[in-house]
C-alpha cells in the first residue's frame, strides 16, 4: 500500500469512528447528517447519502476528486453544495460536519435569534471552538442556492445553522469539526435551559481575553450587512 493510499485508509476509519460516535449519543438521528474530509490531493472522502453514521462501511464512503466527480464508492450525500462552499470560504477548512442534533435545530425556530450571532457568548469553550455561529434561512435540503448563502458569509465563520434543519461546521481538522459541532449543541442546549431566565454571559472584557490569550478570530458585529439573505423574515434586526 502507498503511502497515500494508506494516509486515506486512516481517515476512512477516522470519519467512521466519529459518525458512529455521535450517531449513538443522539446527535443525529436515522440517516440523517454528513461528513466529508479534505484529501492532500484536494479530493474529499463524504459520506453517502441515505446513510447512518452510525453503520457506515469505510470502503464504500464517496471518493471525490477534487473537482467534486464521483471516482468510487457509493453515491454522496446531496449536501454537497454546503460543504463545498464551506471549503471555498474557510481557506483552512479540511473537514465539514453537518448534523441534525436537537437542540440546534431547536434553537433556529427561535424568534429572538439574531442571524450575525446564533448564540450568546455563555461559554469559554463555545467561543474557543465554534467562535460565532451565524443563522441563515430555510432552504430545502440539498438546495444548491445554500451554497450561495454560505458564500455570502465570506468565510468569517467557521459555524452555521441552518433554518429548521441543523449545524454544519467547519475546522482544520476533523476532530476539530467534531469538537466544534459537539460544543455548538451543547451551548444550544444551555441557552434553551436558560431562556427567559435572564442569565448571565461573558462580559465584553471576558470575551477580549479570550481572544487575545486563545488568538481568536471572532466576526465583527456588522459581518453580515443589512439586507444580506440572512437577515430575511427576522423583524427584530
Amino acid at each position: 500500500m502507498s503511502p497515500t493510499s494508506s494516509s486515506e485508509s486512516v481517515s476512512r476509519e477516522e470519519i467512521c469512528r466519529f459518525a458512529r460516535s455521535l450517531f449513538e449519543r443522539g446527535l443525529t438521528p436515522g440517516s440523517s447528517g454528513n461528513i466529508s474530509l479534505r484529501l492532500d490531493d484536494g479530493g474529499w472522502l463524504v459520506t453517502p447519502t441515505n446513510a447512518s453514521l452510525g453503520h457506515l462501511d469505510p470502503a464504500r464512503l464517496s471518493r471525490l476528486d477534487a473537482n467534486g466527480r464521483l471516482l468510487s464508492g457509493d453515491a454522496p450525500t446531496k449536501e454537497i453544495p454546503l460543504h463545498s462552499a464551506l471549503y471555498e470560504t474557510r481557506g483552512t477548512a479540511r473537514a465539514v460536519v453537518h448534523l441534525h442534533s436537537t437542540h440546534a435545530v431547536a434553537l433556529t425556530m427561535l424568534p429572538e435569534i439574531d442571524p450575525r450571532a446564533a448564540l450568546p457568548p455563555m461559554t469559554p469553550y463555545y467561543l474557543m471552538r465554534a467562535g460565532q455561529t451565524a443563522l441563515l434561512p430555510y432552504y430545502r435540503p440539498g438546495d444548491p442556492a445554500v451554497a450561495d448563502a454560505i458564500r455570502g458569509l465570506a468565510g468569517r465563520y467557521s459555524s452555521v445553522l441552518l433554518s429548521n434543519h441543523g449545524p454544519v461546521v467547519a475546522g482544520e481538522t476533523l476532530e476539530a469539526a467534531v469538537f466544534a459541532t459537539e460544543e455548538l449543541e451543547e451551548t444550544a442546549k444551555i441557552y434553551l435551559l436558560l431562556r427567559g431566565l435572564n442569565p448571565r454571559y461573558l462580559s465584553p472584557a471576558q470575551v477580549a481575553d479570550l481572544v487575545v490569550t486563545f488568538k481568536l478570530e471572532l466576526p465583527a458585529p456588522d459581518a453580515l450587512p443589512t439586507g444580506s439573505p440572512c437577515h430575511a423574515g427576522h423583524a427584530h434586526d
